[in-house]
């Protein structure tokens, strides 16, 4: 008996639910063939709408999967701006609780005309559910064969709307993951399509360029597909254009290919690397350099922290002459760029070693770096103590006898008080100044020479632990930081003393936010 119970409970709620699904269908219906006679229909699709979201996408997929949906794909066809914000909102919802095979299959027309609306919205309606299809193994199969609706998708590319563009060039992307999507892109008419939209302008070819490389990074043979139908060429070829500005989009372009390795791999066998380095030598006798030059410094400066500071450093050496140049010139665009690159290339020890082997010539930089840190511009100030502190940063495992040495003569090439002029800073009234001080002083917490610094520093310790200092939350969490890191390194309860070691360990204890209890005491007589 006891067995049966539970059966029949489930067969109670099977029923329930049967029947609620049946109800919410049919109040469904009846709203749908209500609005199909109705001129002015905007009371009954807000309720449909209201309807369709208040039901969970699971449930409503079996209501709707039956039900004529003509009405509400017609009424798209309206200079009603709400009634079509209303359509678009329904069919969202509606066609996404729809099974991608379905969809592909009962509503391939109302997709091609929702890619021809004059309306963005029904557009990247459209795409979204197209975007969803090709995700589907079964449904691609399906959609693979419909040149027209991918077509459609790809003209879409040179859209007006920026919003629409990006969709586009976000399902096309989902597509060519797999092989027929790439065989669809690139073996048929499509890719004539995709090369007719390019003409459009300069700015719809570097949308198109930018679906490309997106596609190329995904994995060597989806690069095969893109550089077999010449698009990369193409790319490569407007490196040396005329138009500066083209030239400068195209530098960001090959950046992001050589992100992926087989993308730097690529890069390296067509000679593309050399050319950009051939670039940066050339762009002395420039005088439009200045546009396109730091494209062509951050190019090289992924490829070292990529792959390896040394090899990239030894053989492009104009890539860190021409650093160094920037760092010591008079353009601000130019300096920023130098300092982020100098920051990247210092933050590991290979790069460490690759600067130092310069010798004096990095010296300079250092002591221009504290320069700008001291005089520039809030921003280059940042910017350049953001890079001194990744210069500076040696993780305990990293800290052999050599390095930190090395670290230690860096900092102490800063200026002649190095300690004095950082802790200046970060007591200033700006709390990104203050807060990029406090990494300096984090990036040297864990070195042994860096806690004898703060130790012989007077007032020091108790600067760390002043809670007062830096109210707002950023400022709060640098400090925690730069405590947890004093906390946590193996040399610091020595270098310091049990006391001030004790002291930090409390503040760790209590966190980044903790506020001391001031009691009041009530005086006989007050009011």
């Amino acid at each position: 008996m006891n067995g049966k119970v539970p059966a029949l409970h489930m067969y109670s709620r099977g029923i329930l639910r049967y029947l609620t699904v049946c109800k919410m269908a049919a109040s469904i219906e009846d709203l749908l063939l209500e609005i199909s006679g109705l001129e002015e229909p905007l009371e009954e699709l807000r309720n449909l709408k209201t309807a369709v979201l208040a039901i969970p996408l699971n449930i409503l997929g079996e209501i709707v999967s039956g039900l004529r949906l003509e009405v509400i794909f017609s009424l798209l066809n309206s200079n009603d701006r709400e009634q079509t914000e209303l359509c678009v909102a329904i069919l969202m919802r509606i066609l996404q609780a729809l099974d991608p095979v379905n969809l592909v299959q009962n509503f391939r027309a109302e997709l091609l005309s929702g890619l021809k609306h004059p309306d963005d919205t029904v557009k990247i309606l459209a795409m979204t559910q197209i975007g969803r299809i090709v995700e589907h193994t079964e449904a691609m199969t399906e959609i693979v064969n419909s040149q027209e609706l991918l077509k459609e998708v790809i003209h879409c590319i040179g859209g007006e709307k920026i919003s629409v563009a990006k969709e586009a060039i976000k399902t096309l992307s989902k597509m060519a993951q797999t092989k027929s999507g790439l065989d669809a892109l690139f073996m048929s008419n499509l890719q004539k399509d995709l090369k007719d939209v390019m003409t459009t302008d300069d700015v719809i070819r570097y949308r198109v360029y930018e679906l490309v490389i997106e596609i190329s990074s995904v994995s060597p043979v989806s690069l095969g597909y893109c550089a077999n139908s010449s698009f990369i060429s193409k790319l490569i070829g407007e490196l040396t254009g005329d138009d500066i500005l083209v030239r400068a989009t195209a530098i960001e372009m090959v950046t992001t290919l050589a992100h992926s390795q087989h993308g730097r791999q690529y890069l390296a066998q067509q000679g593309i690397v050399d050319k950009i380095s051939n670039m940066i030598i050339g762009a002395d006798s420039d005088p439009f350099s200045a546009f396109y030059l730091p494209g062509l410094v951050k190019f090289f400066g992924n490829l070292a922290i990529m792959d390896s500071p040394q090899q990239i450093c030894e053989c492009y050496p104009a890539f860190v002459t021409k650093v160094f140049e920037m760092a010591t010139g008079q353009d601000t665009t130019m300096i920023g760029v130098a300092l982020d690159t100098l920051g990247i290339l210092g933050s590991n020890v290979e790069g460490k070693q690759v600067l130092q082997k310069t010798g004096e010539k990095f010296q300079q930089v250092l002591k221009r770096m504290s320069q700008l840190a001291k005089n520039a511009a809030t921003e280059l100030r940042v910017r350049s103590l953001e890079a001194i502190a990744l210069l500076l940063a040696l993780p305990a495992e990293d800290q052999t006898e050599d390095l930190l040495g090395l670290t230690e003569s860096w900092f102490s090439s800063l200026s002649n008080h190095p300690m004095e002029m950082l802790k200046g800073i970060s007591t200033q009234p700006f709390p990104e100044l203050h807060c990029v001080a406090l990494k300096i002083f984090t990036a040297i917490a864990c070195q042994p020479w860096g806690q004898k610094i703060m130790i012989d520093t007077p007032g020091f310790v108790e600067f760390i632990v002043d809670r007062s200092t830096g109210p707002d939350k950023e400022s709060k969490d640098a400090k925690f930081e730069l405590v947890k890191a004093l906390v946590n390194s193996k040399s610091t309860a020595e270098i310091f003393g049990n006391q001030h070691y004790l002291r930090l360990r409390t503040y760790m204890r209590e966190g980044p936010y903790y506020v001391t209890a001031v009691s009041s005491v009530m005086v006989e007589g007050a009011e």
